[in-house]
C-alpha cells in the first residue's frame, strides 16, 4: 500500500517535469518565447469525433460550422492542474469576447485511463464552469492532427479556418502571455 501511494504521488510529478523538459527543448530548438508561437497558416484539421456522447455542451461540430469565428482551442485533461489554473483566465477572455465572432472549444484528451471517463469530465466541467463546446478526445485522434504535445495548449485559428498561433502552458489574466493570445485574437478578429 505505501509503495502504491508513493508510485500514485511520483508519476505525475515525473510527468511534469519531463512536460517541462521538454517544452524548454523545444523553445531552445525554435529560439522562440514561451508567449506567442505565430505558425504559417494551414488549415485546421476536422474535428476527429462526431458522435454526439463524445461532445459536451453542443451537439458534434464541424470546422465549417465554425468559419467566420475565430477559435480557441484548448488541449486540456481534468488531470492537469496547469489546465485550471488556466480556466478562470479563459472564462474572463470568454465573457469579454461573448459579442463577437470568437469561439472557444475544448479539446479534452486525456493523460490516464480514469480521465477517460465521460461523467468525470462532466463534473469538471461543471465544477470549472467551462460553458463552451468540449469534445472528448480520448483515442488523441483530434491531438495528432493538431500535432499538439502539452497540457494545456492554446490555438487560436482565423475566420478563414487556418491556425494562425499557438500557446503552451499554463495562462493567467495579466500575464505576457495572456495579452499576447489576447492580442492574437484582437488582430484576427479584425480581419475580413
Amino acid at each position: 500500500m505505501k509503495n502504491s501511494l508513493l508510485s500514485d504521488l511520483l508519476v505525475p510529478v515525473l510527468v511534469a517535469i519531463f512536460a517541462a523538459i521538454m517544452l524548454v527543448q523545444f523553445m531552445q530548438s525554435t529560439g522562440q518565447s514561451a508567449h506567442a508561437y505565430s505558425v504559417s497558416p494551414k488549415p485546421a484539421p476536422e474535428f476527429t469525433q462526431t458522435d454526439a456522447e463524445a461532445w459536451l455542451g453542443s451537439a458534434p461540430l464541424k470546422m465549417s460550422n465554425l468559419r467566420g469565428k475565430v477559435v480557441l482551442i484548448d488541449f486540456w485533461t481534468y488531470g492537469c492542474w496547469n489546465c485550471y489554473r488556466s480556466f478562470p483566465w479563459m472564462n474572463d477572455l470568454e465573457r469579454r469576447y461573448k459579442d463577437q465572432d470568437f469561439q472557444i472549444i475544448g479539446i479534452h484528451t486525456p493523460e490516464f485511463e480514469h480521465e477517460k471517463e465521460r461523467d468525470n469530465v462532466v463534473k469538471k466541467i461543471e465544477e470549472f464552469e467551462l460553458d463552451h463546446p468540449t469534445m472528448m478526445d480520448n483515442d488523441f485522434g483530434f491531438w495528432k492532427r493538431m500535432g499538439n504535445r502539452y497540457w494545456p495548449t492554446y490555438y487560436l485559428i482565423d475566420k478563414k479556418g487556418l491556425v494562425r498561433y499557438f500557446f503552451i502552458g499554463e495562462t493567467h489574466e495579466g500575464t505576457d502571455k495572456a495579452i499576447a493570445i489576447e492580442s492574437a485574437i484582437k488582430t484576427l478578429l479584425s480581419e475580413t
